[in-house]
């Protein structure tokens, strides 16, 4: 499997874990997100013997967390703001400007 398709799993498996923490009522149905989260792991570590640290980190934390702001305001009907929505950009240029500095190198 490519590391890359590896990497876009974790998020998706992270994503999901952190969307199930929201829906599990209070902590009662845990289940999910543990699962989610467990999948995240692996995949995580096993792109790891060969992707970068930092941009591994960058990459995941970025995706995961503009993703998951999505489901929020789609799923979850969490506020909307402009201002969050530019930050995700940022984040975005930011996994960018890493990937083209030579942080991918390994």
């Amino acid at each position: 499997m490519s590391v890359y398709l590896m990497l876009a799993l974790a998020i998706l498996a992270e994503v999901v874990g952190t969307s199930a923490l929201r829906a599990s009522a209070g902590c009662t149905r845990l289940l999910p997100s543990v699962l989610g989260d467990a999948a995240a792991f692996f995949l995580i570590c096993r792109g790891l013997t060969v992707l970068p640290l930092g941009l591994t980190s960058a990459i995941w934390s970025g995706v995961g967390a503009g993703l998951t702001a999505v489901i929020g305001w789609l799923s979850f009907r969490d506020a909307f703001y402009w201002l969050a929505l530019g930050g995700i950009g940022f984040i975005v240029v930011g996994m960018a400007l890493l990937h083209r500095s030579g942080g991918a190198r390994h």
